[in-house]
């Protein structure tokens, strides 16, 4: 067996998570559900920092607490970094700079994967939690700003906005969660029928992707999936199988 040098607490993660504090219910498919992914995660809770506050109040004080919870999931040992926000995308290019592990701080770092993977002619929908807090700077801090989007928010919704973006309660009917965001991915199709790709913003709507994309008939790009790719590319193994006898 080799030497190792210790010094983590706990061994084994690939991935390691940004969390805001939140006490809602997360479904299979949300970030911060380790039941979702085929591997370890390791969680880092930034505490006092809640999803109201990032999306309506993301000054530059908010970065620090994020920077030093990246530098302990990198000293415990993880491989790659996000986080358990979409709204992350302005933090993107200083926490990745802060720490030697790739950093995807948020699912919006895809939007350019989806629109060259779908021919590069047609604007790449978004679905986010709040339309009216997601600016161009988020676009910009995932390297997206020159990329057409057309974007929807959950803003306007009933249960979603009540329990995710006002934190008014924890209690969450998922059934009227599911018809919200199909709801909200209709008024998207209606308004940009030519999308060709669905990038979900948000870290509570994975677990209706599957619903989404058979609704849409479109690919859809989630943190979950990312997640996964992130620590494909980040633990690579050894190709097993079989060649042709020598």
């Amino acid at each position: 067996m080799p030497i190792y040098n210790g010094g983590q607490n706990i061994c084994g993660a690939s991935i390691g998570v940004l969390c805001l504090e939140s006490y809602f219910p997360k479904p299979p498919g949300h970030i911060k559900n380790p039941s979702s992914l085929p591997f370890p995660v390791l969680y880092k809770m930034i505490s006092g920092i809640t999803v109201p506050t990032l999306l309506n109040n993301p000054t530059p004080e908010l970065l620090a607490p994020f920077i030093e919870g990246a530098k302990r999931l990198e000293a415990e040992g993880v491989r790659a970094i996000t986080g358990s926000c979409g709204f992350l995308a302005l933090f993107q290019k200083e926490l990745a700079a802060a720490v030697s592990v790739p950093v995807f701080a948020s699912s919006l770092i895809q939007v350019p994967l989806a629109f060259h993977m779908t021919g590069a002619s047609a604007p790449v929908g978004v679905l986010t939690a709040d339309a009216s807090a997601l600016t161009a700077k988020h676009f910009e801090g995932v390297g997206a700003a020159t990329i057409p989007v057309a974007v929807q928010g959950l803003e306007d919704t009933n249960e979603f906005a009540e329990v995710i973006l006002r934190n008014t309660r924890t209690r969450m009917d998922t059934d009227l969660i599911e018809a919200e965001v199909l709801e909200a991915a209709r008024k998207l199709i209606q308004r940009a029928p030519d999308i060709r790709s669905l990038v979900l913003e948000c870290t509570d709507l994975p677990p209706y992707a599957a619903l989404l994309q058979e609704e849409l008939r479109l690919p859809v790009f989630d943190l979950t999936t990312l997640a996964q790719m992130a620590h494909t590319v980040a633990t690579r193994k050894t190709y097993g199988g079989l060649m042709p006898w020598a």
